[in-house]
């Protein structure tokens, strides 16, 4: 981990998927990104792919899905975690793949990281039911996850615009799963709704969405691009990766930002990473 006079530098990213991502050049950008914890989601490889891709100099945690091949989340970091967890809703729930936290010790603080990708959805059947139930276990935890450290974020693929600001086309993507108001009022719960006197600033169950807050009321910036037609070229994109932390480490960020490829054929995903440098 970083000293004392350098910013923890906390980076995710939705891989869609590493050994294709590492053959199109993820490499290349973490080794230029120094950062210190790397939360990925859609791994979608075996434990000894990602620990091989990523090498020797990175701790690695993976949480793969029951199915193989399947979503997946890790977490790589530079120093070891003191313990990690990945209980997540009621027993009977498969959160497998979905999410996975970490305890670190950083210059004597503890800091916990969460690597989550929650599910895509489909409205009106059987996968947006599953997504809710992942977002009902998210109201349950987040609390706790504040109880047990001042210092936490939940950040990945949160499968969610929570505002018009976040879906440059939202008026065609009402009734789609990623935008539906069922959807989004969860992210009310977490930080607030839009127009409260505290939305983003300790409303709802009080975690701050550190995009929103770094980029103030301007559209996105997005996270996501569909892979056809233009989309990427017209950044007509979603803003659905997120870094959600307690108010203790939202006042901690320094840094802020999407690393957009400079072009379609330089994508090595079709989500891009979101980096928060965090003054510790």
């Amino acid at each position: 981990m970083p000293s004392a006079s350098k910013p923890l530098r906390i980076a995710s990213v939705n891989a869609n998927g590493i050994r294709a991502a590492y053959r199109k050049g993820m490499g290349d950008w973490l080794t230029a990104r120094d950062v210190d914890v790397l939360a990925i989601q859609e791994v979608r490889a075996e434990t000894d792919d990602v620990v091989g891709l990523l090498g020797p100099e990175w701790s690695v945690l993976h949480d793969p899905a029951t199915a193989k091949g399947r979503a997946g989340v890790a977490l790589a970091s530079r120093d070891k975690a003191t313990i990690h967890r990945v209980e997540l809703g009621a027993v009977d729930f498969d959160s497998a793949g979905r999410w996975l936290e970490a305890d670190f010790d950083v210059n004597g603080k503890i800091v916990t990281v969460v690597s989550t990708y929650v599910n895509s959805g489909e409205a009106d059947t059987p996968k947006q039911v599953e997504k809710y139930k992942f977002l009902d276990a998210m109201v349950e935890r987040l609390p706790q996850l504040a109880d047990h450290s001042e210092l936490a974020v939940v950040l990945g693929d949160l499968n969610v615009g929570h505002r018009k600001l976040d879906i440059k086309n939202w008026r065609g993507n009402v009734k789609r799963a990623g935008f539906l108001p069922e959807e989004r009022a969860y992210f009310d719960r977490f930080l607030g709704a839009e127009g409260e006197p505290e939305y983003n600033n300790g409303a709802g169950l009080g975690w701050i969405d550190v995009g929103r807050r770094w980029a103030g009321e301007i559209e996105g910036p997005y996270t996501w691009w569909s892979q056809r037609g233009q989309a990427f070229d017209n950044d007509t994109g979603w803003r659905i990766d997120y870094h959600l932390t307690t108010p203790a480490l939202a006042a901690r960020v320094v840094g802020y930002s999407v690393d957009r490829a400079a072009s379609y054929d330089e994508r090595w995903s079709d989500h891009a990473p979101v980096v928060v440098d965090y003054a510790l």
